[in-house]
């Protein structure tokens, strides 16, 4: 596929937390090849000047919008490019160049030489330094990405294990699935800041890696008007900073008022932001801003008809966000993926928060060594978006069932370290460590119930309020795990399918949870009645409804998978949502 008139896709900063002046984007037309029997680096083509075909990123091939729209297995593929830098760009500067997430071991050379460790993962960015590696003029970038999602060392999140997909799984992604792009910095330079808000007094402070010796400085805006700064002299491998700040602006559902922050280290300048916004856990209940809310999400498996795992344009993720708070929704639950810096971006913008979340379904989780493959990835995707006002909690995992045909339980060890290292890297943030089942140690206790009828749903979770018991499908007859009082939180229900005489199209192959309804007066009564059982338990924080859009075959989103288009009444969803919560202040 050739640009059409030199269009970029995704021309975008693809991470507005982390911008500087001097970068380029390298979407657009690459050399492209797959190689089936991963024989690649035998022959050589590391070294090879050219590759046999063309793919446009930063679609994956699976991707229509890639140009090469192949929908079975491939378990390596390779990418090459020729970057031109001058003398003067490589003169006393660095170049650092960033793939934004490739699935899922990704090797690097410049020039057919290694730019470093292969990257395993499938979900978060990562970089290399190139510096040394390039030389003026003309330079070959060439990428291999191994893949092969059946490899249970490795999470694919919602990716089909079959041929074809089905029920809840989806075309998969190969390869890489977000922008590629390189900055060039000074020789001294800020390699990362974790910037922590302090609404209570008025303050954020700045935790800085450095890379070289120089002053540190720190300026913060809002609207455009200073509101504080600090500085530093004389510093390397790290600098702290705390800045007192003249205004307060906290950051809301509905409000997502942002700070604007210039970090400066010698001549490096890089800019960020962060929202004024606390979160914590107390008395049973989730307080934004030291206020009981209750959490109305929506679940989003962040999937696109014409890209995949990759939304088509930066209007395209706005848009998702737009049709859920449409809807009568407050944030979402990020559902089996790590969603792109830019996603996060307009979240932190339209005050809408929401959990993060990793694509641990396809992980064996009962072999504890599979946390060599996990957590990198895993603790990668915390520290990348800490900033994120919008990021309300983390959920490693997802319904960690039993494994296999032999029914291998899960190594709770598993679990634990994996909370445990979440925390030490985030204790700012509440973690569940597996959302829905089983839990080992956990700060929330969430539940999922596709129970389709609403008078036995609301009598099963009323008994939180009447016996101080705790109703959970998966654990009859509390073997496998123990509710321990703590906040609880419906993070998956509803699946509700409707199937209409005069619906477009062969729905016969359609899938949803439970038995659909067959009008829109049924559909909306058993929303109410579902939504309504848990607006009114007093003792529950927030709910998760399944789900924001159609994906492929699974027909119970609240809007198509193609153009995002309403399928109900948004005026009735929201007044059935919205409306205030028992638990809530």
């Amino acid at each position: 596929m050739k640009e059409k008139l030199n269009v970029i896709p995704r021309a975008e900063h693809p991470n507005p937390q982390w911008e500087r002046a001097n970068w380029k984007n390298l979407n657009g037309e690459w050399m492209f090849e797959i190689d089936q029997s991963k024989s690649g680096e035998e022959r050589g083509l590391q070294n090879e000047a050219t590759l046999s075909g063309k793919i446009t990123l930063p679609f994956c091939p699976e991707s229509e919008l890639s140009g090469v729209n192949e929908k079975d297995f491939m378990y390596c593929v390779w990418y090459k490019k020729l970057l031109s830098f001058t003398e003067e760009e490589l003169a006393g500067n660095r170049v650092i160049f960033h793939i934004g997430a490739a699935d899922f071991e990704t090797k690097v050379w410049v020039n057919g030489k290694s730019a470093g460790f292969s990257h395993m993962g499938g979900f978060v960015s990562f970089e290399y330094d190139i510096t040394k590696l390039l030389v003026a003029g003309e330079n070959v970038v060439t990428i291999a990405c191994y893949d092969d999602t059946r490899d249970p060392r490795q999470g694919g999140g919602k990716q089909c294990m079959s041929r074809f997909s089905y029920g809840c799984y989806y075309t998969r992604t190969t390869g890489i699935w977000q922008t590629v792009w390189y900055e060039i910095v000074p020789e001294a330079y800020v390699k990362y800041a974790k910037l922590t808000p302090d609404l209570a007094n008025a303050s954020v402070m700045i935790d800085a890696e450095l890379c070289g010796y120089g002053d540190l400085s720190a300026t913060v805006y809002y609207k455009g008007k200073k509101v504080g700064e600090a500085s530093k002299k004389a510093l390397s491998v790290t600098g702290q900073l705390e800045i007192k700040l003249s205004e307060v602006h906290p950051w809301e559902l509905g409000c997502g008022r942002l700070y604007d922050v210039e970090l400066c280290f010698g001549k490096d300048k890089v800019k960020t932001y962060f929202g004024l916004r606390s979160v914590e856990l107390r008395d049973g209940k989730f307080l934004l801003n030291g206020k009981s809310v209750f959490q109305r999400l929506i679940l989003d498996q962040g999937f696109y008809p014409d890209g995949i795992w990759t939304a088509p344009t930066d209007e395209a993720l706005l848009k998702d966000i737009q049709c859920s708070m449409s809807a009568g929704f407050n944030g979402a639950r990020l559902h089996q993926k790590v969603f792109e810096p830019r996603f996060l971006y307009h979240c932190d913008r339209e005050g809408y928060m929401v959990w993060g979340e990793y694509g641990s379904w396809g992980i064996d989780h009962s072999d504890f060594s599979n946390l060599v493959y996990y957590m990198p990835d895993w603790l990668a995707s915390v520290r990348r978006d800490y900033n994120h006002p919008s990021i309300i909690g983390w959920c490693p995992l997802n319904e960690t069932w039993d494994v296999g045909p032999q029914r291998k339980r899960q190594d709770n060890r598993f679990l634990r370290y994996i909370y445990e290292q979440t925390k030490l890297t985030d204790p700012t943030r509440p973690c569940i460590d597996t959302s829905g089942n089983y839990h080992v140690v956990t700060d929330i206790y969430d539940v999922h119930d596709y129970n389709q009828d609403p008078v036995t749903f609301k009598e099963n979770y009323d008994k939180l309020i009447t016996d101080n018991e705790l109703y959970d499908q998966v654990n009859r007859g509390g073997v496998r795990q123990t509710w321990k009082g703590e906040p609880v939180f419906m993070s998956e229900y509803g699946g509700i399918g409707i199937k209409l005489e005069d619906a477009n199209g062969d729905r016969s192959k359609a899938w949803s949870y439970g038995k659909a309804t067959h009008s829109y007066e049924e559909y909306y009564a058993r929303y109410k009645g579902l939504t309504d059982a848990l607006l009114d338990n007093p003792r529950m924080i927030g709910l998760c409804y399944t789900q924001l859009t159609d994906v492929e075959q699974e027909q119970n989103g609240l809007f198509t998978y193609e153009g995002r288009q309403p399928k109900f009444d948004l005026e009735i969803l929201s007044s059935i949502m919205k409306r205030k919560a028992a638990i809530e202040d």
